[in-house]
């Protein structure tokens, strides 16, 4: 689980939701010192939101046939 950089207190899994969503960052409950998601997670965020709407819409995409075009 995410810890505050400044007091290494452990976030709960709420406050990580919470600073997850934040475009400003949030107060660490222990300290108040201002935590944000790091460029790496914010990355990672995108590629799992890009992929989720692959899977959504990837039905949609799908064309069947009654012959084996042969790939296995």
């Amino acid at each position: 689980m995410a810890r505050c950089t400044n007091c290494n207190y452990k976030w709960s899994f709420k406050e990580v939701m919470a600073a997850g969503f934040s475009k400003d960052g949030k107060l660490c409950p222990n300290c108040g010192e201002k935590q944000y998601v790091s460029k790496t997670t914010q990355n990672i965020i995108s590629l799992g939101s890009i992929s989720f709407l692959l899977v959504i819409i990837f039905p949609f995409f799908i064309k069947l046939s009654d012959k084996n075009d042969g790939y296995q």
